[in-house]
């Protein structure tokens, strides 16, 4: 039996309202995030994925903001929250890490004194803790994310650290306070592939002894391929594909979701053409009645041209993959010899 999602988004829309117009960043998404899961959310730069990890912790920059949709951790809609009652929610139950860490971290603090200020601000009103067994315990989480004799390193500097250690300093001050939920924008990205595999093997280890749920921000497929359990592929502020990780990979349904993954290396196959996505994403102040993807989609009919596509089963509810699309593309891709 499924259990309740721990995180769900309900028809959110985040849009960005400039004196050009209204940009539609997030229009309509819908998700799930279940205990002990990892989410991908994948799809090109201005897709929405990071307005989207940003909307759940109502932290979007103006001029942007949350115009309709709910945001319900474990029920409670967060979208409703007072100010003063969500700054208990961030970084105590829900936690981010940022995509880059130097902007992150405040370079004229110790890595001890910010990991500690987190479990100091969230502590009970009449609990005790003081500001040493705050540092004890931020050591404790500094080694189990991976960094060397952190108790010597408490006491240093941003800059004294690799980008590598100073996404581990990240992630180890989102998970100090136990949360029910991380979300990790983009945490592979500048790094190379030796600490990027440490870091997904991180992630793994995280739910496993920590039970956390984790909603994976990126743009990277190959990623999700080894961690992630479900997958959403976004697209123009909106989820276009929704499926178990594996089912996915082997039998995509939506253009785009194939568009990516033709444009996936893959190592020892000297046969594979790697290709493009032609032409450029949809202007978010000005997106068409029908298919967003209609201008770049080799399967395109009339009928996508005028009339949006929903977000339906494509072979069976009980399977759990949806796509926007009103073509069947995995026969069309067999019949025409188009896709991967």
């Amino acid at each position: 039996m499924a259990s309740n999602p721990v995180l769900s988004l309900r028809d959110l829309k985040t849009h960005f309202f400039t004196r050009r117009g209204v940009a539609k960043a997030v229009d309509g998404v819908s998700l799930d995030l279940h205990p002990g899961k990892t989410l991908g959310v994948v799809g090109e730069s201005g897709s929405g994925k990071t307005v989207t990890s940003l909307s759940i912790l109502r932290l979007v920059p103006p001029p942007g903001r949350i115009v309709s949709g709910e945001i319900l951790l474990e029920g409670r809609n967060l979208a409703m929250l007072p100010e003063d009652d969500l700054r208990g929610i961030r970084g105590k139950q829900i936690s981010m890490v940022f995509q880059d860490p130097m902007s992150s971290l405040n370079p004229f603090l110790t890595i001890g004194d910010q990991i500690a200020e987190t479990l100091l601000v969230h502590k009970r009103p009449h609990e005790t803790l003081s500001r040493r067994e705050a540092l004890r315990r931020a050591a404790e989480i500094l080694g189990k994310v991976g960094i060397p004799d952190p108790e010597s390193r408490l006491s240093e500097f941003p800059h004294r650290f690799s980008g590598g250690m100073r996404k581990r300093v990240m992630i180890a001050m989102a998970l100090i306070s136990n949360p029910k939920v991380l979300i990790a924008d983009e945490p592979t990205t500048a790094l190379d592939v030796t600490i990027q595999a440490q870091v997904l093997d991180l992630f793994e280890r995280i739910k496993s002894e920590f039970g956390t749920s984790i909603l994976l921000i990126t743009h990277n497929l190959g990623i999700v391929a080894g961690i992630a359990d479900h997958v959403a592929v976004m697209y123009a502020g909106k989820v276009v594909e929704y499926a178990p990780t594996e089912e996915l990979f082997r039998h995509p349904r939506h253009p785009y979701t194939l568009a990516l993954l033709k444009a996936v290396p893959r190592p020892g196959d000297p046969n594979q053409t790697v290709a493009p996505i032609p032409g450029s994403p949809p202007d978010l102040m000005h997106l068409p009645s029908g298919c967003s993807f209609y201008d770049r989609c080799p399967f395109h009919e009339d009928r996508c041209r005028e009339e949006a596509p929903p977000l339906a089963p494509v072979v069976s509810r009980e399977s759990g993959h949806l796509a926007r699309c009103w073509v069947d593309v995995y026969q069309s891709r067999d019949r025409e010899g188009a896709g991967l």
